[in-house]
């Protein structure tokens, strides 16, 4: 039996910041290096961040790249190091350095690109095509696949495993979406089991855009057993000591045979070690979030980092008293500090007395700055610029639209006056996907916070949120009144869309399943409201290409997910 000390480092890259990134991994290698560890593993792509979408096309940046890892393998000892960068040959490969005694001694290039969801990978790399090679690092034999090259059942994983691995190392990138740890801890003990070998899998963690990267990174046996996982959404490095027993009697017993594969090369890095220092570090399995609580924390996570990691310091949104900019504000509070965020109260001549002061509640209890600004006087000046035009025709929908258009204009303007201000929008995806929202008004902004969030999850989220605080920090009229927009007397949203209760399985339906007008009226769902709301999603896509972007919490999300044509004459 060998033993082998690892540094499992989950770390919060961020794209494009090279010399960041470096001083970031280094951090990771010096904290595992200093706890006695044989090798330390980083996520996918570390020295770039994940993903680096068009950055890979600049020459100069591929270069900096290159130069950003060998600054990295300089400063290794004894601790080897697995560490992502984009690797410049003929092509550009998703590569995985071996870095130990201050240089790099072995490459992999990852063999399977994902293109799909939110995946453009084949766009930029060409797949690894090289022999593969193992490296013997305190005296087990480790193999090294990167993210995507796991998802295969043969390829990379098995050839490895019947060439002699004992264990196999994956730097990951592999982006969020609710429940979605279940999905690939499932999958990495059918590959660890199927492969007689441990694997480690180590993913990174933060906002990037619309992705959230949920960390959880997690080591599982040779019997497909999980045997450790970090926490979720958080950034940090765990050192864990692995006994690696030799596979051979499990490989002669497997009724599939051995096969007749050759045994890889080796390259030998570092011998075993009799003992390591300090105190043994066994795995240790942390428990996962439950799935409201792990959603609520990844919008935390994914506001918190696009506003810093864009250089701006406080957020400002409009708080209506309801309950998706009541939820925003919470988000926003606790990704950034209340004293960096600013409400600001926009009645008209429609909002109720409750909606103001339902937002004056909130504030109070959290500490969040609300300011009130009354559109009355500019409403009335736009109605009256507008009355020539107007002249004899019957309100509607246009001077309903006029007030939050009114409201984004404000917001805008303190963003522009408050230098450091983001403007953060408030709908969220069951609003977005049938158009209930105002073009350049309540979608005008720099982050959509709950874009991706159906109605019902919102007033989970609240509700969560509540009795985190033990107290009703969200008011529960809040919770309770029926949404409005309130752009009219006595409007409800309700008088527009169907429940909640009936809208949003439709939606998901519709949206996330991709299932046609016919599949949704077979699955038991109206037909009136099948055709009606089929078509309102289908309209509103040149709406939603005009809104700003927003954490991805499910498994399709509008924008980088979801990309369906503006100009579409298919009403399946």
């Amino acid at each position: 039996m060998a033993r082998i000390r690892l540094g499992l480092c989950q770390l919060n890259t961020v794209v494009g910041d090279l010399d960041g990134n470096v001083e970031r991994i280094l951090a990771g290698y010096d904290e595992a290096e200093a706890a006695g560890c044989d090798l330390a593993v980083f996520p996918e792509l570390a020295i770039t961040g994940y993903p680096p979408e068009d950055l890979v096309l600049k020459p100069g940046f591929v270069a900096a790249n290159r130069a950003a890892l060998d600054k990295v393998a300089a400063r290794t000892g004894r601790c080897a190091a697995v560490v992502g960068f984009v690797d410049a040959e003929r092509d550009l490969f998703n590569a995985a350095a071996v870095c130990a005694s201050g240089a790099v001694v072995g490459t992999y290039h990852k063999r399977l690109l994902p293109n799909y969801a939110v995946f453009d990978e084949q766009r930029y790399f060409a797949p690894g095509s090289s022999p593969l090679t193992l490296f013997e690092v305190a005296g087990v034999r480790v193999g090294v696949a990167i993210c995507e090259d796991v998802w295969s059942a043969d390829g990379t994983i098995a050839d490895q495993s019947a060439g002699g691995a004992q264990l196999i190392v994956i730097p990951n990138g592999s982006p969020y979406f609710e429940g979605r740890h279940a999905e690939r801890e499932r999958m990495v003990a059918t590959r660890a089991e199927d492969a007689h070998c441990h694997i480690v899998y180590v993913n990174q963690v933060g906002g990037q855009d619309e992705l959230i990267f949920d960390g959880a990174s997690f080591v599982v046996d040779e019997n497909g057993d999980l045997i450790h996982r970090m926490p979720q959404l958080r950034e940090g490095v765990e050192v864990v000591d692995l006994d690696i027993h030799p596979v051979y009697r499990t490989r002669l017993l497997d009724p599939r045979g051995r096969g007749t594969a050759p045994a890889l090369p080796v390259v030998s890095v570092s011998s075993a070690v009799a003992d390591h220092p300090g105190d043994p570090r066994p795995p240790a399995v942390h428990p996962l979030l439950p799935l409201v609580d792990e959603v609520y924390d990844a919008l935390v996570l994914a506001t918190r980092d696009y506003v810093t990691k864009n250089g701006f310091t406080d957020v400002v949104f409009g708080l209506s008293g309801g309950i998706d900019s009541s939820l925003v504000a919470l988000i926003a509070a606790d990704a950034l500090g209340p004293e960096h965020v600013h409400a600001v109260s926009m009645p008209s001549r429609y909002s109720s007395e409750g909606s103001k002061t339902d937002a004056e509640a909130l504030c109070e209890a959290t500490g969040i700055e609300l300011r009130t600004i009354a559109i009355e006087p500019a409403f009335d000046a736009f109605l009256e610029l507008l009355a020539p035009s107007f002249d004899g025709l019957p309100e509607d929908i246009t001077e309903e639209n006029l007030q939050p258009r009114i409201r984004g204009t404000l917001l805008m303007a303190l963003s522009n006056k408050f230098r450091g201000w983001l403007v953060l929008t408030t709908g969220n995806k069951s609003e977005l996907a049938v158009g209930y929202s105002t073009l350049y008004g309540d979608t005008a902004g720099g982050f959509a916070v709950i874009k991706d969030v159906p109605k019902l999850l919102v007033y989970d989220l609240c509700r969560l949120r509540n009795q985190r605080a033990g107290t009703e920090v969200i008011p529960e009229a809040v919770l309770t009144k029926p949404p409005s927009a309130e752009l009219r007397h006595g409007q409800r949203d309700d008088q527009s869309l169907p429940p909640y209760e009936a809208l949003d399985p439709l939606l998901e339906a519709y949206v996330e399943d991709d299932l046609t007008r016919a599949d949704l009226v077979e699955r038991g769902f109206d037909p009136a409201m099948v055709e009606r709301i089929t078509r309102l999603v289908d309209l509103s896509e040149y709406k939603r290409r005009q809104n700003p972007p927003g954490p991805r919490i499910s498994p399709k999300a509008f924008g980088k997910d979801r990309r369906m044509p503006i100009t579409n004459a298919y009403r399946g």
